[in-house]
């Protein structure tokens, strides 16, 4: 069998990226990350593997780094991904996600990497005509977050049609949790991931709750969502390498949920349950960019990769993250 290719990981200090190096690092992958800082950790980044810290747009060095390492694929991260933020500053996320993402190909294509793994969203899809959500579902994103996720797929689609280059699009749903042995998580403060946020409630983190609407048409009035555990969204990623690896000739863009969803209030509850803490909710009005219900179709990618879950469960979901949220105290203090 010939020897594993080395993988770039851009944004590999961040919360998704930092769980695919790891799971990377587990499958023995040569593994180099690169991150600006801006909202990762180099904490997050095993002492083992090399960061460099850059901005992706920086093109010498991201070319410099991909010829020195002799880089085979990217796994790219690297990006901005809160929802009202985009509709407030849609010219950050047209920046940061797209013309960004475009200097990365770019450099890929100068340098040769064959193979392309990117970290897309379902709010590509944005108010979906159908749940769940499969792949060949139009996608009319209702926030420039999806936009610029969306454009750089279609990117994607079109270089590789010009160039030696296959990828795989891969369209998450709501990633939440933190590695099972709690070597990384969530960590970014002001996180506005939910169930990062009830679980820092439940701590006395926060005072509350937010609740972002009551009157979606769902069973209770409060936003669905399909939560996915990033450990399992992590060993996608490496299915995804392997696939593209076997098959240069074919890319992929394929949903990463569980197939079922959970309103904001029946994941509060589960918090409580699993906390034993009663967390204060406060219900607001709904914010910009935001569809009632996002839930996954995700046949293609048990079907193509034969991906297969292993921390599908809401309450296992969400003591992973209380876990690392209490690690994340240590390290705080460790270093003050």
């Amino acid at each position: 069998m010939n020897a594993k290719p080395a993988v770039l990981v851009t944004g590999g200090a961040g919360y998704i990226g930092s769980h695919a190096v790891l799971a990377l690092r587990d499958a023995g992958w040569p593994v180099v990350v690169i991150d600006n800082l801006t909202t990762g950790f180099p904490f997050a980044v095993p002492d083992d593997i090399p960061l460099i810290e850059a901005d992706i747009a920086d093109q010498p060095v991201v070319e410099a780094a991909l010829r020195e390492h002799n880089i085979g694929a990217i796994m790219h991260f690297a990006g901005s991904i809160i929802v009202p933020e985009s509709v407030e500053n849609p010219l950050k996320y047209y920046h940061n996600n797209t013309a960004k993402s475009r200097s990365l190909i770019e450099s890929a294509v100068r340098c040769g990497v064959r193979h392309f793994i990117f970290s897309s969203t379902a709010a590509t899809y944005g108010v979906p005509e159908v749940s769940p959500v499969r792949e060949d579902c139009p996608q009319r994103p209702i926030n420039p977050y999806g936009m610029s996720k969306l454009m750089t797929e279609i990117m994607l689609e079109d270089v590789s049609k010009a160039h030696p280059l296959n990828y795989c699009a891969l369209r998450y749903f709501n990633v939440a949790g933190a590695d099972p042995q709690a070597r990384s998580g969530q960590s970014t403060a002001g996180a506005t991931h939910l169930i990062k946020v009830a679980v820092e409630a439940a701590l006395g983190k926060r005072d509350h709750v937010a609740v972002f609407g009551t009157d979606f048409d769902t069973p209770d009035g409060t936003g669905v969502r399909d939560y996915i555990h990033v450990s399992d969204l992590a060993a996608a990623h490496v299915l995804a390498l392997e696939a593209l690896i076997a098959e240069p000739g074919r890319s992929h863009r394929l949903n990463c949920g569980y197939g079922r969803g959970f309103s904001v209030l029946e994941v509060l509850d589960t918090v409580d349950r699993v906390t034993n803490r009663p967390i204060e909710r406060r219900i607001e009005g709904r914010r910009a960019g935001d569809p009632p219900s996002l839930i996954s179709d995700n046949g293609e990618i048990v079907k193509r990769f034969a991906w297969r879950p292993h921390h599908d469960d809401l309450a296992k979901i969400i003591t992973d993250a209380l876990r690392w949220e209490q690690r994340l105290d240590e390290l705080r203090d460790r270093k003050a």
